[in-house]
């Protein structure tokens, strides 16, 4: 059964009636000043913080940063809304109409097997709507996910590797020319050369169908907590880190990858 009572309006309506009174000529100074524009910050770390609770597993709040998204899209809409550019209802219209364009295996005549003909549906329809400009880069993207994207729309046109070998291959001669780069004293070259190098790990990731973006965090992670326990084990022996030389520290790592490794096994026996 429904939450929402007979005499109230379905929440996503008082929603957009909260938002336009906030807007209003006697609404909130704060929401009245903002444009699309000065809102961009909000959606990008909404669009984090919703990230970080799904990661994190609890309902409540992925459903709590759902909605402070939600916030972010309803505001746009009135902010357009207020001089004619669009609404809500075109928002989901258009999206509505893109899923159904993009689906012609559920809702066409055409069939998908499996998730890989389905999305090579998704990315055709979308190729051909749209065209498959390399050129279209969408700079607010993270740049990992960002690198990725620019390869895929490469590997479209057949521009791409046969085997992972081959980047294999890449990988060492990126490498070598960062070296080359930083024997010769460099700076502006090494940055371009490390680039080559970063750029090269993304494809890697990207064609052994891994997002970089997830296994950045995953390394990331892993960092956080082995750098943390190193840390308890030095307290624990009265040394503090910044005490220590390269070599000290060094063993501490060691000592605590081992702690880790040790723990992930008992925990899998």
């Amino acid at each position: 059964m429904s939450n929402v009572k007979a005499n109230k309006k379905p929440a996503i309506n008082e929603l957009q009636a909260i938002i336009a009174q906030l807007r209003g000529v006697d609404g909130c100074p704060w929401d009245r000043k903002q444009t699309p524009a000065s809102l961009t910050p909000y959606i990008i770390e909404e669009a984090y913080e919703l990230v970080d609770a799904i990661q994190g597993g609890d309902p409540d709040e992925i459903c709590e940063e759902l909605g402070d998204l939600l916030l972010q899209v309803v505001l746009q809409a009135q902010i357009a809304g207020e001089t004619g550019l669009f609404n809500f209802n075109d928002i989901a219209q258009g999206i509505t109409d893109k899923i159904i364009r993009r689906h012609p295996h559920v809702f066409g005549e055409e069939t998908a097997i499996d998730e890989e003909e389905a999305l090579q549906h998704w990315e055709r329809i979308k190729a051909d709507k749209e065209g498959r400009d390399i050129r279209k880069r969408h700079r607010a993207s993270p740049i990992l996910h960002r690198a990725m994207r620019l390869q895929e729309q490469a590997a479209a046109y057949g521009f791409d590797w046969e085997e992972v070998s081959q980047l294999f291959e890449k990988l060492d001669e990126e490498i070598g020319e960062v070296q080359t780069a930083l024997g010769a004293g460099d700076k502006t070259a090494v940055t371009e050369e490390v680039g080559d190098l970063l750029f090269m790990a993304v494809n890697l990731a990207r064609f052994l169908e891994i997002h970089p973006e997830e296994a950045l965090e995953l390394s990331i992670e892993k960092f956080q907590r082995r750098f943390q326990v190193m840390e308890m084990m030095a307290l624990e022996k009265n040394r503090p880190l910044d005490g220590m030389d390269v070599e000290e520290m060094e063993r501490f790592w060691q000592a605590a990858k081992s702690l880790e490794k040790r723990h992930n096994r008992s925990t899998e026996s």
